[in-house]
């Protein structure tokens, strides 16, 4: 049985789980409400390697959480700050480095359908997320920032826990198989 679920259902259901709304998920990404723009207050690009680095250094060293390392177990270090890398350079206003890479469309639920993320992993995922984002040295002083990539962050985290529910075998990216045995 198919079940079809539209974009605004998952939008409320996305908003149930993170307490985000969709709107103030886009404050970030937006350059006509923010300013300067997040892409300029971060550093520019390189702030977004940074932001990822810390990330990936965090998620990496969660040693006493092997079931949340197990998620990226697919990926080396290196290469996982390079997608996030790409991936937040480009929804936040920069040059298209995820799309030479990766190709048109990025996919975000498509490309994690090969783990059943639950809630567990996404608030494991944004722990990490939070404490990057507020070491980070050109967002020390800019709570607005902080918080508006919180918000980002944690929607879009949610978002994919509620999406997945409703992935077809056909809509998998990176993958071809989902992992039916574990649950994030």
């Amino acid at each position: 049985k198919i079940i079809i679920m539209s974009k605004y259902d998952l939008r409320s259901k996305t908003h149930s789980l993170s307490g985000v709304t969709y709107e103030q998920s886009l404050l970030a990404s937006s350059t006509s409400l923010t300013s300067p723009p997040l892409l300029e207050r971060i550093g520019g690009i390189n702030g977004f390697h940074t932001l990822a680095t810390l990330f990936y250094k965090r998620v990496f060293a969660d040693k006493a959480n092997p079931w949340f390392l197990g998620i990226f177990a697919t990926s080396t270090s290196s290469e996982a700050i390079d997608n996030q890398y790409r991936f937040l350079v480009q929804t936040f206003g920069g040059p298209e480095l995820y799309k030479e890479k990766k190709g048109k469309y990025t996919r975000l639920v498509g490309r994690h359908a090969n783990y059943k993320i639950g809630v567990p992993a996404a608030e494991r995922w944004m722990y990490h997320m939070e404490r990057a984002i507020d070491e980070h040295e050109a967002l020390r002083e800019d709570e607005e920032a902080r918080g508006y990539l919180k918000m980002y962050f944690r929607f879009t985290a949610f978002y994919i826990v509620a999406a997945s529910e409703y992935m077809r075998d056909d809509q998998l990216s990176g993958g071809t198989q989902l992992d039916g045995g574990r649950v994030w």
